[in-house]
């Protein structure tokens, strides 16, 4: 668990989800070989699965910080892949994020955290996007009908942080030292 993770699970339990952290979705040897078509891969990792149980539904979100580096690329996200390669599979690969997302609801019911007609959604937190295209991405995500945070809107939700009353976390603690 990185600290932007820990940040990101912060800012959506401020907005009423539930969070759970690092979350390995258990895939058959099957659904490895023949559905994805990698029989070696190792068990799929969720950042932040974020619940919101009065629409019964559940973010698998991606928590991209890039701070210092180039940042999230919308070309990277467009790709089309049929067997899963790269940084952002599962937005990439629709056969992946089939299985994967299948394989996630399958866990969360075994485990009591779901039900079958609980939603699942792919999303994406981004601390840095590439030539500052957080409009171009949110589109795409939107489009798609997955949740999707920019810088921008991750700033402003730090910000709010500041203005809550007194909570022993270290984002909300930072937020206000930085924020008033």
């Amino acid at each position: 668990m990185d600290h932007f993770e820990t940040i990101i699970a912060t800012l959506l339990e401020a907005e009423n989800y539930w969070v759970r952290r690092s979350f390995k979705v258990t895939l058959t040897k099957e659904e490895k070989s023949q559905a994805i078509g990698k029989a070696s891969i190792p068990r799929p990792e969720i950042d932040l699965l974020a619940f919101r149980f009065s629409k019964n539904e559940v973010i698998a979100l991606e928590a991209k910080s890039f701070f210092d580096s180039p940042g999230v690329r919308l070309g990277e996200l467009l790709e089309e892949n049929e067997v899963p390669t790269g940084r952002y599979k599962i937005f990439t690969s629709q056969r992946y994020r089939s299985v994967v997302l299948s394989g996630l609801l399958r866990d969360l019911i075994a485990g009591g955290m779901a039900n079958s007609k609980t939603r699942i959604v792919p999303g994406l937190a981004a601390g840095h996007i590439y030539q500052k295209q957080s409009e171009p991405m949110r589109e795409f995500m939107d489009k798609r009908g997955w949740f999707f945070w920019s810088p921008e809107d991750i700033k402003g939700k730090v910000s709010a942080l500041a203005k809550r009353g007194y909570e022993n976390d270290p984002a909300i603690i930072t937020a206000k030292i930085l924020m008033r």
